[in-house]
């Protein structure tokens, strides 16, 4: 493996994160909870403690000193998510009673990094990965007859009225990071990086229509294929040792402004501008003795300040339009314990927790039918085989029991207290990765 070819691996791993992204809920908000094997084992906590090419992803300053490598590292990821609608006996509603559960449940999302050590105090790296996203897909027909007013009716097919519906939004970052040590104790980073996304939504035609009248053009919210959107953004990083036995991590991503999705200019808020939020990660690592370290980290995502996440979903604009309705999301905070211990010289065990608050409330259940990130806790582990100096093969579990959220059927059209939808998900994910050591 020593003559393995570094350009050919490189370019291997971005086709495949082209192809696949990250197309699908991932665990905090939307977000992913760690990006390679070994930061997902430990639930995301390793902010103080990233130690191979896949770190610079969570924290710009954790490259130096790790030496040349070269880390990729594939996840499957499976998300179960649905909704349970219930009508009181002798009322309407819009939406299906009964549970309805999203088809999709199987996604891919690969990743990759690669360090070079400048001098014994810097380095550099190269990371694509992706950040997260949302996909939901509805294919029941539901037909079912719908009242519009005590007197009248109309045939409905699907959850909206509109036949299959759902949603699919991809994000990819390409970073490029420069590490330096600024003396003994202090490590920073920076990682300018290139943001894109894919999204697509289709079967929201009832709510297209009913856009003419508060003045949208119809034609842009549903039904128009993949669009995407660019940007550019940048991550700093901070490590530093406190003392002989802790160390602190800190890493900043502030908001990054993307282009509009123009096909979808009639469905987000402003006329089709989907920023992604900014995120902030805090941590600390204890080393107990030579064998065992254990990690605690707090992370924060500002999704109420983009407006398409984050505005509510009952929103007085129409959708589209300038402070137009969103999905009502709030910030999500997240708390996590990690440890990790060398059990020998071949093997190394990882495990982790990690607690956040659901970002949607009862009042915006409905639109979220399209994107139920309700989950709230999530239970990690894996661990690290060392082959020999140069290789080392990783593996990562993570398992999100089922959360809920509940809440009284809302559409344009106003609040029905009479029908509720109650959104579930749970998830598990296994990631396996492998790490190549250049010059051993």
């Amino acid at each position: 493996m020593k003559n393995i070819s570094l350009r050919n691996a490189l370019m291997a791993s971005a086709v495949a994160c082209l192809v696949y992204g990250a197309p699908a809920f991932a665990t905090e908000g939307y977000f992913q909870n760690g990006a390679g094997a070994k930061s997902k084992a430990v639930a995301g906590a390793d902010v103080a403690a990233a130690d191979d090419a896949m770190g610079a992803s969570l924290n710009p300053a954790g490259i130096v000193g790790i030496g040349d490598e070269l880390a990729l590292s594939a996840t499957l990821f499976n998300p179960v998510r649905g909704f349970k609608g219930t009508t009181q006996t002798g009322y309407p509603s819009f939406t299906p009673d009964g549970k309805v559960e999203s088809s999709l449940n199987y996604f891919p999302v690969p990743a990759f990094g690669y360090v070079r050590q400048i001098d014994d105090m810097s380095a550099f790296a190269v990371n694509m990965y992706g950040n997260g996203g949302m996909t939901t897909s509805y294919n029941d027909k539901l037909a079912r007859t719908v009242y519009t007013s005590p007197e009248t009716s109309m045939p409905c097919e699907g959850v909206f009225c509109g036949g299959k519906v759902g949603v699919n939004l991809t994000q990819l970052f390409v970073s490029a990071t420069y590490a330096r040590k600024l003396n003994d104790k202090v490590t920073v980073g920076i990682s300018p990086m290139f943001a894109y996304q894919m999204f697509k939504s289709y079967g929201l035609g009832m709510f297209d229509q009913m856009g003419a009248m508060y003045g949208a053009t119809p034609g842009y919210m549903t039904n128009n294929g993949f669009d995407d959107s660019h940007g550019f953004g940048v991550k700093l990083g901070l490590q530093a040792n406190l003392t002989p036995n802790l160390d602190l991590g800190i890493s900043y991503q502030p908001k990054i402004n993307m282009s509009r999705f123009k096909s979808y200019s009639g469905l987000f808020a402003d006329r089709g501008d989907f920023d992604i939020p900014d995120d902030l990660n805090v941590g600390f690592a204890y080393k107990l003795n030579d064998n065992t370290k254990f990690l605690l980290a707090y992370r924060h995502i500002g999704y109420s300040d983009v407006g398409a996440i984050g505005n509510s979903t009952s929103a007085p604009a129409w959708f589209g339009m300038a402070g137009g309705p969103g999905f009502g999301w709030d910030d999500v905070d997240v708390y996590k314990l990690g440890v990790i211990h060398k059990l020998n010289d071949a093997i190394t065990l990882r495990g982790g927790i990690s607690s956040n608050n659901n970002p949607i409330g009862p009042e915006d259940v409905t639109l979220n039918i399209l994107a139920p990130g309700v989950q709230k806790l999530h239970l990690a582990g894996g661990l690290n085989y060392k082959t020999s100096d140069a290789n080392s093969f990783d593996f990562g579990i993570t398992y999100s029991p089922e959360s809920k959220v509940r809440g009284i059927e809302v559409t344009p059209a106003g609040a029905n207290p009479y029908h509720t939808n109650e959104l579930y998900m749970h998830q598990l994910e296994v990631t396996f990765g492998w790490v190549h050591k250049f010059g051993k």
